[in-house]
């Protein structure tokens, strides 16, 4: 594998995570992971675009993709997501499946 396609690799490993933390009923940790993926989306989207990328937080890449000019709107939103603040119960406060979204960013932002 060449050094170009890592990013791929840690995306779906963060998927896989997900996807089993959720078949775990671990939705929260779901969440992260997805989380997580999106980050890794959005480094490489900031790669490809000769962004300055050096936090590697997903929180804070995602907060970045937001203020970036000229945005998507659709990509606005689906930023917004992964920065929604759960609820005291643990709960995501809107209806959204968060590991679809990651699979719709990698889509939008790098037609993978």
């Amino acid at each position: 594998m060449n050094s170009q396609d890592r990013w791929k690799l840690r995306f779906q490993k963060e998927i896989q995570k997900a996807i089993n933390a959720r078949y775990l009923n671990n939705e929260g940790m779901a969440r992260v992971c997805a989380r997580r993926a999106a980050g890794i989306i959005i480094g490489e989207y900031f790669h490809r675009q000769g962004i300055a990328d050096q936090d590697q937080s997903a929180y804070n890449r995602l907060q970045k993709l937001q203020n970036l000019p000229n945005t998507d709107e659709q990509v606005h939103i689906v930023a917004g997501y992964f920065l929604t603040r759960i609820t005291p119960d643990h709960e995501l406060p809107i209806e959204v499946d968060l590991l679809a979204e990651a699979c719709w960013l990698s889509e939008k932002l790098l037609g993978e």
